[in-house]
């Protein structure tokens, strides 16, 4: 699908970018005071009130839950003053609220735009990832492989030995086996307490960040945000939905979802172009976080559009009233 010719995504980046600066200022003051909600709330806020300054016809479908169980910005949730392009939103006002709470990196403010029907609408339950950078074959790797087989297969077709392979894994007791088998290869394992968003972008500048694949579960919204900035970066991702009961499955049908076990790869869960944008609010190997200065709190966004392949990075040097 491609997208349509309203769907002004160059001068709609600029106000996207906004949206996650005003997100992470808000946070800023909670980082390291212990407290998850207020920091959540706070980023909920200045996001949502910057959304509504965008002339766009937005809504969320990629947000804080259900309407009846989220305050603010809700799945369904209608944004933006009305006037504009139709577009889907993808959101994580906060993704890292221990992060923020605990004063740990990579803490970040992430959002996405593209016009309307294009993001999938992804219901809060858990999802497979794996997802590597760009410059490989097509399916490089797969779902179907096991962790071992997908250390292999990368670091043959890199050209290295198993060893050379570093691979980012949430760290939670449901990865503890993927964990062993992926360091009985040899390969490196970097291990994040949260933030799998960060997780998978780290893919797409392995230069940079040192990590070469993203595989473990974690939630399936996080998993649209994280194509959609694979999708402007480069690089490959599937994702499958896992379920642990049939309240989820109803959940998944409620959606719009019919095929439970389908694999979905990057341009399966986001179809057209899209617009990422994403601030740092503690420090990370992806952007800065927030810096206080006196009078002044500087941020850096990192801004991608996909119809360009497209990355700025920018830093926002912001008065304190």
């Amino acid at each position: 699908m491609t997208a349509p010719k309203d769907f002004n995504d160059r001068m709609l980046s600029l106000g996207l970018a906004r949206v996650s600066e005003a997100a992470a200022h808000a946070s800023a003051r909670l980082i390291g005071r212990g407290d998850e909600k207020a920091a959540d709330q706070a980023a909920v806020n200045a996001m949502r009130d910057q959304l509504n300054k965008l002339d766009i016809k937005g809504v969320v479908v990629i947000g804080e839950g259900e309407r009846d169980e989220a305050p603010m910005l809700y799945i369904g949730e209608e944004v933006g003053t009305g006037n504009g392009p139709e577009v889907d939103i993808a959101l994580d006002p906060l993704e890292g609220t221990t992060l923020t709470a605990k004063d740990m990196p990579n803490a970040l403010t992430v959002i996405a735009m593209a016009p309307r029907g294009t993001l999938l609408h992804a219901p809060d339950v858990y999802m497979d990832k794996l997802a590597v950078g760009p410059g490989y074959p097509a399916d490089v790797v797969s779902l179907d492989m096991s962790p071992a087989e997908r250390v292999r297969a990368l670091a043959r077709a890199r050209g290295c030995a198993d060893s050379d392979i570093t691979v980012c894994i949430l760290e939670r007791p449901r990865h503890e086996e993927m964990i062993a088998e992926v360091r009985q290869t040899g390969a490196a394992i970097r291990l994040i307490t949260d933030g799998d968003v960060a997780g998978v972008i780290h893919c797409a500048e392995a230069g940079l960040t040192g990590i070469d694949m993203y595989m473990g579960s974690g939630g399936a919204p996080e998993g649209v945000l994280a194509a959609a900035a694979l999708k402007c970066m480069g690089g490959q991702m599937w994702g499958r939905l896992l379920f642990r009961n049939e309240d989820e499955k109803a959940r998944a049908r409620k959606a719009g979802i019919t095929e439970l076990d389908r694999i979905y790869s990057r341009d399966d869960l986001v179809t057209a172009d899209v617009i990422f944008a994403a601030t740092g609010v503690t420090n990370g190997s992806i952007v800065a976080g927030v810096k206080r200065e006196p009078g002044y709190l500087t941020t850096e966004t990192i801004l991608m559009r996909s119809k360009t392949g497209s990355v700025r990075r920018m830093i926002y040097r912001n008065p304190v009233k």
